[in-house]
C-alpha cells in the first residue's frame, strides 16, 4: 500500500527524527494515522446519521437492536454490553428513543420482571437508512484502493485491535 504522496503524519515522524534520533518514530506512523481518520470518519459518521435524522448514540442502540437476533428484543443489559456506556447513559437513550417512538419497552414473556427493548419499524427504517447512507460513504472511500490493498489493511487493522485487547463485545 505505498503511495508517492507525503502526509502530515510523513513530515511529523521526519521532524521527531531530526530531534530525536535516539527514539524510533514508527508508531507515531500507525497511530497519528489512525487517529486522523478516526477524527475524519467521526464526522463522515454524524453527517450521515443526521441525514437520517439520527445521533451516533441513538444509531449505537438501534443498530445493536437492528443486527440481533433476538426476536423479542434485547435486555438493557445487553445493549450495554454491546454499547460501552454506563447504566444511566443506556436508560436516558433508550429513554429518547422510546420518546422518538423509534423503540419500545416490553415486559420479557419469560421473565416478567425483565424488561425488552423492540425496535419500532420507524426505527427500522431509520436505522437501515442511516447505515445505507454511511456505508455508501465509506465504499466511495475505498474505491479508489486496491481491493488487495483493502484486505490487508482489514486484516492488519484486526490484528492490531485484537493484540490491544479489543473483543467482540467492545464493538
Amino acid at each position: 500500500m505505498s503511495t508517492p504522496e507525503n502526509d502530515v503524519v510523513d513530515s511529523i515522524v521526519r521532524g521527531w527524527s531530526s530531534v530525536r534520533s535516539d527514539i524510533d518514530a514508527t508508531p507515531l506512523e500507525v497511530f497519528s494515522r489512525v487517529k486522523r481518520i478516526s477524527k475524519q470518519l467521526d464526522l463522515l459518521r454524524r453527517a450521515c446519521f443526521a441525514k437520517a435524522g439520527l445521533e451516533p448514540s441513538e444509531f449505537d442502540v438501534l443498530s445493536a437492536l437492528r443486527r440481533s437476533d433476538a426476536p423479542l428484543g434485547l435486555t438493557p443489559k445487553q445493549l450495554l454490553a454491546s454499547n460501552l456506556v454506563s447504566s444511566g447513559t443506556m436508560t436516558n437513550r433508550i429513554d429518547r428513543l422510546v420518546r422518538r417512538g423509534l423503540v419500545t419497552r416490553e415486559h420479557d414473556p419469560a421473565d416478567g420482571r425483565s424488561i425488552l427493548v423492540q425496535i419500532t419499524a420507524q426505527g427500522t427504517e431509520m436505522v437501515d437508512e442511516a447505515i445505507t447512507l454511511l456505508l455508501n460513504e465509506e465504499e466511495a472511500l475505498l474505491g479508489g484502493l486496491d481491493p488487495d490493498d483493502v484486505q490487508a489493511l482489514s486484516r492488519g487493522l484486526r490484528v492490531l485491535a485484537l493484540h490491544m485487547g479489543q473483543t467482540e463485545m467492545e464493538q
